[in-house]
């Protein structure tokens, strides 16, 4: 009998053993960083180690100086780059201070950002031109978005290099093992992670918020008298499409749908691209090499009309049909025409017309200064193939010759 006991009592601690092993073994899989299992805690140096602390985003920004930069890149180029320098030191500062950094080290943060600032500066504006219609302030102060389509689009090409620029910045400051370094405190998390979530973030909120506010006094203000000016324009290249929207507008209550509003729109567009002659225009002769240059602007949106049309309106029991719904709508329209536009290579191919214009208009006067005169048309920003015509004929074709 006592030998039954003992049996149970041995196999009762035996089981008790092996539950305390392995709550043991779960607090140490939770709780312990990775690689402690295996013993490689103890090869993880303290210069690889990193408390995170508490921080708060500080940035002195001027958001009607910011907007007024961001709405007009090219002319205030140099306030751009400056826009850029600020705001990723503001970034870097605060993922230093989160990441516990000492101040040995943060002083280390402009030098190192220096190396990359001269390409970064120039891939954030390369982007932000590339996505951003400068040809379009007028109707986008007419549909309240001028500001705030510069805020989006510059929210967009900054999120796109952040974590770029944080990694690189800061793996030429922290040691690292294997690529990674071993981190604790409260609430943790990777230094791309900080940069997006608690600094460029609430940036970009605060300076929607002013483009807001600017847009709506803009568009109230905009040609509150009527202007005339001369202009100097050369229309080469137009395009005419034709698109439609439904839209779809509901009212909900509790989360629930009970009335939606269709609304089906129809629009031409009319869009013309050519060259503001008045902006830049430069010839020049060279009796030396027998050539006439003529230089011209980089071809831009001339005019864009869009001529909307209500197909279909189909208004709910409750009228939940807003203000500048309808306006929104057009707006979405008079964009996509613009974006079909740019992706349809329109640009390069004003270009190709605008030479074959002016060999036509200035073909006579150059084979009038003599047989071996050649004409050669180039843009602003340069050329990689710019062509020469030499004319046959005063009152002929001009043919390129390459």
């Amino acid at each position: 009998m006592s030998e039954g006991v003992d049996s149970r009592l041995r196999i009762s601690q035996t089981f008790l053993a092996i539950l305390v092993i392995a709550l043991f073994g779960l607090i140490a899989y939770k709780y312990l960083p990775k690689g402690a299992m295996s013993g490689d805690v103890t090869t993880v140096p303290k210069e690889f180690q990193l408390n995170y602390l508490p921080a708060d985003f500080n940035f002195d920004i001027d958001e009607e100086d910011a907007l007024a930069i961001l709405t007009n890149p090219k002319r205030y180029r140099r306030e751009f780059n400056q826009l850029v320098y600020d705001m990723n030191m503001a970034i870097l500062n605060h993922t230093a201070n989160r990441m516990g950094l000492s101040e040995s080290v943060k002083k280390q943060l402009p030098n190192e950002y220096d190396k990359h600032h001269d390409y970064l500066r120039n891939l954030y504006y390369d982007e932000f031109l590339a996505i951003k219609d400068t040809t379009s302030s007028l109707y986008q102060t007419w549909y309240d978005n001028g500001f705030k389509n510069a805020a989006k689009i510059w929210y967009e090409v900054a999120a796109k290099y952040t974590c770029y620029l944080v990694n690189n910045v800061m793996g030429g400051l922290i040691p690292m093992k294997d690529g990674a370094f071993y981190a604790k405190g409260k609430r943790v998390d990777t230094p791309c992670g900080i940069a997006l979530t608690e600094a460029l973030s609430p940036l970009m909120k605060q300076i929607e918020e002013r483009a807001a506010i600017e847009d709506f006094g803009r568009s109230r203000g905009l040609l509150q008298e009527r202007v005339e000016k001369v202009v100097s324009e050369l229309a080469t290249y137009e395009i005419r499409d034709k698109k439609g929207l439904t839209k779809q507008f509901q009212t909900k209550v509790w989360g629930f749908a009970v009335s939606s509003t269709d609304v089906e729109i129809t629009a031409i567009s009319i869009l013309k691209i050519g060259f503001k002659l008045d902006d830049y225009f430069d010839i020049k002769l060279n009796g030396k090499s027998k050539l006439v240059t003529v230089t011209l602007p980089e071809p831009i949106i001339l005019s864009h009309e869009v001529y909307p049309k209500m197909d279909r309106m189909s208004i709910g029991w409750l009228r939940e049909l807003k203000g500048d719904d309808l306006n929104k709508a057009f707006n979405v329209l008079r964009e996509e025409f613009r974006r079909d536009a740019m992706n349809a290579d329109a640009m390069d191919k004003a270009k190709v017309q605008a030479r074959e214009v002016l060999n036509t208009m200035m073909g006579p006067l150059v084979s009038s200064l003599g047989s071996k005169y050649k004409l050669r048309v180039m843009f602003e920003e340069g050329d990689p193939t710019p062509q020469e015509f030499k004319p046959r004929d005063p009152f002929g074709d001009l043919s390129p010759e390459q």
